[in-house]
């Protein structure tokens, strides 16, 4: 499997994510995804403390315990959990909750550790300030961000450069050939600032399994089916035509390929420019199985432009305006102090 570097950290390009581990994928099962996953050559483990309360770094311990080594660890930190009790990034919780999440893994070190998402109660400096000191008292290795706007992304990324503090190693965000949106300022800003981006959902989570039909409802008990109303997933978000255009178009492209609808989705991501790699949250090792070769499947550009065709992010301004009006589509490396 491809490698790629974050920071000081050298990672496989498809992560695990876990955040079904000790939920719906139970403990036996996570431990054949993740010894399945080590044999294929990945060795990028991706968890939250927030995920099943805290219940998949449960679960990944004595896996952990086993397989330190050859490992990289990320976990997060903002949303409510029981341990160490209540949300948000003020520098206290953060603390504390890198105590818990280290407890709950077993380990001694987070290789990278991340703001789950922003807090408006706290100035982000007092978060990054946070941050770099656990880097410095050896309890983290790296740091990242993930679900931060662009503009605010941007402004911790100054903030860090004037303090000389820790810089990100990665940006997490959601994108996937139904979700572009990225593509219009994060993703851009990234590129320009050196910084890896890892996308969550990158099957436009689940969306882009090839499950779904026109005209079909979800299948009970799919994370479509189950998703609220203002939920990401919510299936009258992604069940639209344009989507389904994608899903046509993948299809095509996998049946000339020998390949699946997901591997396809996945290996347009692991093409484009800036992306680190997808996290593939596999419930099953049988789900698992069918991801793991994406790594090996290459996309020609023809291929590309009719998978990005159906579903593109939205025209805005000033990028229309720029692209269109000024000749500028894209800006080169910041000159960053």
């Amino acid at each position: 499997m491809q490698t790629t570097t974050l920071g000081p950290l050298n990672v496989s390009r498809l992560a695990l994510g876990a955040m079904l581990m000790g939920g719906k994928t139970p403990p036996d099962e996570a431990e054949r995804i993740l010894d399945r996953y080590l044999a294929s050559g990945g060795n990028f483990i991706d968890t939250a403390d927030v995920y099943e309360d805290g219940g998949s770094e449960r679960v990944l311990a004595p896996w952990l315990a086993r397989h330190r080594s050859e490992v990289v660890v990320a976990t997060k930190v903002r949303f409510e959990v029981s341990d160490p009790g209540g949300d948000g990034l003020a520098p206290d919780r953060i603390r504390a909750a890198c105590d818990a999440s280290l407890r709950r893994l077993g380990i001694d070190e987070i290789d990278l550790y991340q703001l789950h998402a922003p807090d408006p109660e706290v100035p982000v400096e007092e978060s990054l300030e946070a941050l770099e000191a656990l880097v410095r008292a050896g309890k983290v290795r790296a740091i990242g961000i993930s679900n931060f706007p662009a503009w605010l992304t941007a402004w911790a990324v100054a903030v860090q450069d004037r303090e000389g503090w820790t810089p990100f190693a990665c940006v997490q965000a959601q994108y996937s050939l139904v979700e572009r949106s990225i593509e219009l300022e994060l993703l851009p800003f990234c590129r320009t600032a050196g910084i890896g981006v890892l996308t969550w959902g990158p099957l436009g989570t689940g969306f882009l399994s090839g499950r779904y039909r026109r005209g079909q409802a979800p299948a009970e008990g799919s994370r479509i089916a189950e998703a609220p109303g203002d939920y990401e997933e919510a299936y009258d978000r992604r069940g639209v035509e344009r989507n389904f255009q994608v899903v046509d178009a993948a299809e095509e492209i996998a049946a000339a390929h020998g390949a699946t609808i997901p591997q396809v989705a996945l290996a347009w991501l692991l093409g484009t420019d800036g992306v680190a790699g997808p996290v593939i949250g596999a419930r099953t090792l049988e789900q698992l199985e069918d991801l793991l070769p994406a790594a090996d499947l290459h996309l020609s550009d023809e291929e590309r432009a009719r998978l990005e065709a159906p579903a593109p992010p939205p025209p805005i301004y000033p990028q229309r305006m720029l692209r269109e009006q000024v000749g500028i589509d894209s800006m080169p490396p910041l000159r960053r102090r």
